[in-house]
């Protein structure tokens, strides 16, 4: 009687271990299936958000102004990058649809996001001279401490590529930083003198820089200061207004 007593209590506490296993395993294959249940949910909004994002982006690509409204409406994330990186603002900039453009900064478009060559809508508006865009930028609260692929400010490439304008913008209605110093060691001063010409446009910005603040005795990162610069190139008028501002 012991005996059989014996094998009864160790099958019946087999029997037990068996049916918290089988428990155990059923739970387990609960959870798993619940997991399988919750991605394939989740994966499913994703490729819905991704259908909606993407319609988005070709609707300001085609200048499509009620249905980029519509696919706001339905979810689509206004900051969503294309393959390029760009944002719809960013697009919207680069095909000059500027109605566009204020479209999507009253609906809160983040201005300060960079694309895959590091420009946002306040570099490349300020690169390319596209005053209205710039103008809109700046209101909308872009930082103009971002910098570009060169390590410049909205204000560097402009005053290089002769853009007086927006120069005057920049200095008059930002808080950009008149002596910021690009990757190159250049300031905006010493771009407008390397890289321009000479001429009145390049002549004109390189005194609103002075007007606006700008160190003109602030040398590259090699030594040589705007008013060496300027002399090198023979910009008599540029050594003038550098030496009346105390250039040396």
């Amino acid at each position: 009687m012991k005996l059989r007593g014996g094998k009864s209590a160790i099958l019946y506490g087999m029997s037990l271990v068996t049916l918290m296993l089988m428990l155990t395993g059923c739970e387990a294959n609960m959870n798993s299936l619940l997991s399988t249940g919750e991605q394939q949910a989740t994966q499913g909004e994703n490729q819905e958000m991704n259908k909606l994002n993407r319609d988005l982006l070709q609707a300001v690509t085609e200048g499509d102004q009620e249905a980029v409204k519509k696919q706001l409406a339905e979810g689509a994330d206004i900051d969503a990058a294309d393959r390029e990186g760009r944002t719809s603002a960013m697009i919207a900039v680069h095909t000059d649809q500027f109605e566009m453009f204020e479209l999507l900064v009253e609906h809160g478009a983040n201005m300060n996001i960079r694309d895959d060559r590091l420009d946002n809508p306040l570099l490349y508006s300020g690169a390319e001279g596209k005053m209205d865009f710039l103008k809109a930028a700046i209101a909308a609260g872009a930082d103009t401490t971002i910098t570009n692929r060169f390590g410049g400010t909205a204000l560097i490439p402009a005053a290089d590529r002769g853009h007086v304008e927006i120069v005057r913008e920049l200095l008059a209605n930002s808080d950009v930083d008149v002596n910021h110093v690009n990757n190159l060691g250049w300031t905006a001063l010493l771009e407008a003198i390397i890289l321009g010409d000479g001429g009145k446009d390049h002549q004109q910005i390189v005194d609103l820089l002075i007007a606006g603040g700008a160190d003109v005795n602030l040398a590259d990162n090699k030594g040589v200061t705007p008013l060496q610069h300027a002399k090198n190139r023979g910009y008599r008028e540029m050594v003038t207004a550098l030496t009346n501002a105390g250039a040396s």
